[in-house]
This record gives C-alpha cells, structure tokens and sequence, in this order.
C-alpha cells in the first residue's frame, strides 16, 4: 500500500509563531505520493552527516517524527513534527498509571540501495495485543505500517549506508494523554513514530557474553503484563540491570518468579538454546513474544532442526550445545557462560566463541535484512512502496 492521497500535517519551524513548549513552527497539509518522492529520496539514504562506523545503539537526533492522536472516539491525521518534544496534560494516564505500550523494530539500507522495514507487520500485531491488555484503542495495522514508513521516509538521510552494520531504529510508542484523576482508561490516545540509527546493541556485535542470573528480582508476574510490550515491564529491569552492569555483566536472565526453577526470558531479549537437532525456547505466558525469536524459529525449522516451545529447567541450561539471546536490537547473543549463585557455569561446546548453527541462523536473519538474498517470506517492506 503506498502514500497517494494520504494527508499528511507537518509542523515546522517558522520565525513568526511561538509555541508553548517555545519552539517556532507553522502548520501546513502536504499529500505524500510515491510516484514524486521516490527518486529524491532514494539519493538521500544515508547523506546525514554521522559516523556510521562508530554508531552506538543510542538516541541520536534526526529531523522529526510522525504524530497521530485519538479523540472522541477516533484517529486524527498523522502529522509531522519537528519539535522533539511532546506536550502532555499534567493528569495523563501514562503518567499517572503507566498506560502506555511501544514497539521496535528496524529499517534496513539494502544491497541495492533501497531502504526496508523488516516484519512490521508483526510489530503492528504485536502492538494490538498490547493496547487490547491495556484498554486503549486499536492502531490498525495498514495506520501502523504506513506511520512506520513515513517516519523513516522522512528521516531516510539518518538510514545507515549498507555495509556498515547499521540500522535505522523505528520506535512506534502509543500512550494515554486525556487526563484522569481515577484509575480509569483515558479519553484521549497519542501515537508516535520516532526513529534513530544505531549500531550494534552490545559492543563487538556478533560476539559471546556472559549472562548474569536475577534471583532477587522478578522481571513480570505470573497472569501479569509480561507478554505484552509496556514500559512497566522495562521499568522493573532498570534496577536489576543496573546492578548486572555494575558486576561487569552484558545481560541478565529472570527465573519463574514463582517458582525460580525455570527459565523466563533475559531482561529485553527471549531466550533460546539449540541441542542436537532442536531449537528450544521457554513456553511460558509472562515472556514477551520475540518477532526476531519467530523467524528465527521459522528459519531453524527449515534448517531441519525441531523447534521445541516447552518449560526450560535452570539445570539444563549447562547441557545445550549453544545458547543465546534473540530481539530486534542484536538478533542473536551468543551467551557462553552464565553466573548463578556467584558459580560460574561454561555453556555449550564453543569457548568463547559463535557456535556454527547459531551463526548461520543470525547470517541468515541479516542476508534477508540487507537484501543479499531473496525475500522469500515477505518478511521486508519497501519504505517508499
């Protein structure tokens, strides 16, 4: 689906008007078309002036972000702002009550030059499930992905080039900003669509990491929000993660808070372990459903392995050939030894090193973002289709 006929507000700075967050900025209706945005902007595809080599997975700015709002019963029309930041009513509900739910994925400079999201239409999915948790209205998936697309059209300078290992980070964020005193769902809903590049998450990319094991610390309960993606359930990590950074450590791994015998997932990325012929992943109902742990699993199947969805003990971790961390910022983490009850345990039969089928799995993953190999899935989408 592309942009002919899409109305799209854009605010800009303009000497003449002041707002009340103090920037200057005018509003005017434009109407995207592809058939005359294609050939100028396709050139401009990594023309920011950054260092794509020394990229860092860190906010830097770009030039704006796409904005829709829900009001008395229904969306508005997206607009495009250049002020970086928002306007919130002092009583909005995500302040108050943390109602508030986000995505990430990332947009890929292809081969070939053209710019692609990969699997939005998951993150548009993925998204619904999170705002039907949290009572706020639906994003429909065509709003959603035609957002996503335009927020990386109009920044697609701040696109790394391919062949430095970067992305552009697509950060959709929905929350509630029509006031309440009561716990209640707002009456008002702001959407938005921010995007920046970045490199790898971990320093070093594609290279092993040692996982800390929280045993004092739960990352989501059990019939909690935990499988869905809302800022509350980062918001009990910042704490534990700040003190697996402070023993030295990447990345932590939460247990069954119930029971702590089982594996839930790391504190932003799924867990997943190969042994024999089976990819195995954690089955449980308070671990966020990875999209990257997906098509991994997609592609492990292919592979001729047995995708195994099933409880995951603590002691069998030590038994798996590979082991490793999946999302949308690193793909894949190779962990190779994990900390728990200060042992020290080796994982896998690879010291230090990528295990070959894991590898293959993340060269793969990365084959089809860059637009190396044939898209057989339908799994990328053209920004500027």
């Amino acid at each position: 689906m592309g942009f002919v006929g899409l109305n799209v507000l854009t605010t800009r700075r303009d000497p003449g008007r002041t707002s009340g967050s103090g920037s200057r900025c005018r509003r005017s209706s434009v109407v995207c078309s592809v058939s005359n945005v294609d050939s100028a902007l396709v050139s401009k595809a990594g023309k920011a002036d950054l260092k794509w080599d020394e990229l860092g997975f860190a906010y830097v700015n770009t030039k704006c972000f796409v904005k829709c709002v829900y009001k008395d019963g229904q969306w508005g029309e997206m607009t495009i702002e250049t002020d970086p930041y928002v306007k919130v009513h002092i009583g909005a509900t995500a302040l108050h009550y943390g109602q508030s739910c986000f995505e990430g994925m990332k947009a890929f400079t292809g081969k070939d030059g053209k710019v692609r999201l990969f699997r939005v239409d998951e993150n548009a999915k993925r998204l619904q499930t999170s705002t039907e948790r949290m009572v706020m209205p639906e994003v429909p998936s065509n709003m959603f992905i035609e957002a996503c697309k335009l927020a990386v059209r109009e920044n697609i300078e701040y696109a790394p080039p391919y062949g430095f290992g970067g992305s552009l980070y697509v950060r959709p964020l929905m929350f509630g900003s029509g006031a309440r005193v009561g716990l209640q769902p707002a009456d008002e809903y702001t959407f938005v669509v921010l995007v920046t590049p970045v490199g790898d998450y971990y320093k070093g990319g594609l290279s092993p990491v040692t996982a800390f094991v929280q045993t004092k610390y739960d990352r989501a309960a059990p019939q909690g929000i935990g499988n869905v993606k809302v800022g509350a359930n980062y918001a009990a990590d910042i704490l534990p993660f700040q003190i697996c950074k402070s023993k030295g450590y990447p990345i932590n791994l939460y247990l069954h808070p119930k029971t702590g015998k089982t594996v839930e997932e790391f504190g932003t990325s799924n867990f997943i372990a190969l042994k024999g012929d089976s990819y195995v992943t954690p089955d449980s109902p308070s671990v966020l459903p990875s999209i990257t742990n997906k098509t991994l699993m997609h592609l492990a199947s292919e592979m001729g392995m047995q995708v195994e969805r099933r409880p995951v003990t603590v002691e069998e971790i030590a038994d798996f050939d590979e082991v490793a961390a999946c999302g949308t910022a690193v793909v894949i983490t190779p962990v190779t030894r994990l900390v728990h009850n200060d042992e020290v345990i080796k994982l896998g039969n690879y010291d230090d090193q990528v295990g070959p089928r894991f590898n293959e799995l993340y060269q793969n993953v990365r084959a089809i973002q860059n637009a190396e190999v044939e898209d057989r899935y339908g799994w990328t989408f053209d920004v500027m289709e």
